[in-house]
């Protein structure tokens, strides 16, 4: 396996899987809707909605989790 190869491969495994999306769709909420009622980054927020944020604060998912009212266990699943 190429150095290539093993970087994107180690890119890949750490990336933070997360049902966002999903909560968003049943929610029918934007990410700007969480953006503008948490204060945080549009970047931020879009990150996570990709599942491209391989190590978020959980401060941060704390702030979404309680405005969308699901367990951080949700958030994750």
């Amino acid at each position: 396996m190429s150095c290539k190869e093993l970087q994107l491969k180690t890119k890949q495994e750490v990336e933070m899987k997360n049902s966002l999306r999903i909560i968003l769709a049943k929610q029918k909420k934007t990410v700007s809707d969480v953006h503008k009622a948490t204060g945080l980054s549009k970047n931020t927020v879009t990150a996570l909605y990709y599942e491209r944020s391989d190590n978020p604060y959980l401060k941060t998912l704390l702030k979404i989790a309680d405005y969308l009212d699901v367990s951080l266990d949700e958030l994750l699943a």
